[in-house]
């Protein structure tokens, strides 16, 4: 038990990134963390962490044990709830993760549902739009707005599918007239979603076939959202998904430009390592989302 009290402690000193923040989510001193970290390292004869007056970073050794250690006590975690599931509701901590507005605007009023229907799981929402890994950061369910992807270690099940549109203010096209071809968006200012793979160019499928369009703009953001508003300012057009743009084209603070070519769809997907596929409490999720969304 002290060695695994250890390994907890050194997890969250990893995660947490300073011993201070590891004892405060752990409920106990800023010495009673180091020392159980200090005897991990004694008792494995390895060094895993680098301490500075700063930050405490893993070595190399301490990245490896890190994610041996986070997989482990997922096992143990999980081993202890499928057994006092047997007997109740489920319970325990599940950790999810998904992209800033689409969590923002659907996921969390979902998870106050689901929440009152499984009263005893706790949930950590972590709302963000960079790369995540599931594994290494210890996320029981990833919800991602991409190309399902290939993995052996991950799980991923489409959830749906939304579409991509282009879209404009009528003040900006008032202003500076409403593009009629795919080419004219390169007079135009474009405004770009910085974790696009596709970057500055667009692709537009018309009866001529697909275009691919180079463009370019003065703003550009890693946030859905920080992108509709400045579309909904004047400031230029935008491909954004339907999700995001749907409450600005009712209120008809946008409008659809190029309703003639077709745009890619991206999938929202939901995926989990491998180990958490059996875990009640992510099956419940996940079956819930999905519930939801077949409706």
């Amino acid at each position: 038990m002290d060695k695994l009290e250890s390994i907890y402690a050194f997890t969250q000193v990893v995660r947490e990134g300073s011993f201070a923040a590891a004892a405060r989510k752990m409920n106990l001193g800023r010495s009673a963390v180091n020392k159980m970290v200090i005897a991990l390292e004694n008792k494995l004869k390895v060094q895993l962490l680098h301490r500075s007056t700063r930050k405490v970073t893993p070595t190399p050794t301490g990245i490896a044990f890190y994610e041996k250690s986070v997989q482990i006590l997922a096992d143990l975690e999980e081993a202890e709830l499928s057994v006092s599931q047997l007997h109740g509701e489920p319970k325990g901590l599940l950790r999810v993760n998904a992209p800033m507005t689409f969590g923002t605007m659907y996921i969390a009023p979902l998870v106050a549902k689901f929440m009152a229907l499984h009263s005893q799981v706790e949930v950590q929402l972590t709302l963000e739009d960079r790369f995540v890994d599931a594994i290494a950061e210890g996320y029981d369910l990833l919800i991602r707005i991409a190309q399902p992807l290939e993995s052996a270690s991950l799980i991923c099940q489409p959830l749906f599918q939304t579409k991509l549109l282009l879209c404009a203010s009528p003040e900006y096209l008032a202003c500076r007239g409403n593009p009629k071809t795919p080419e004219d968006l390169q007079h135009h200012n474009c405004l770009l979603y910085g974790y696009s793979s596709g970057g500055s160019q667009w692709q537009l499928l018309g009866q001529e076939g697909e275009k691919v369009i180079s463009v370019s703009g003065n703003f550009c953001s890693n946030n859905g959202e920080a992108l509709a508003i400045a579309v909904a300012q004047g400031l230029g057009i935008a491909l954004l998904p339907q999700f995001i743009v749907q409450p600005y084209l009712e209120a008809g603070k946008m409008q659809i430009i190029l309703p003639d070519y077709c745009l890619r769809k991206l999938t929202v997907s939901l995926i989990y390592p491998v180990n958490r596929h059996l875990a009640t409490k992510v099956k419940l999720f996940t079956e819930f989302l999905q519930d939801h969304y077949r409706k």
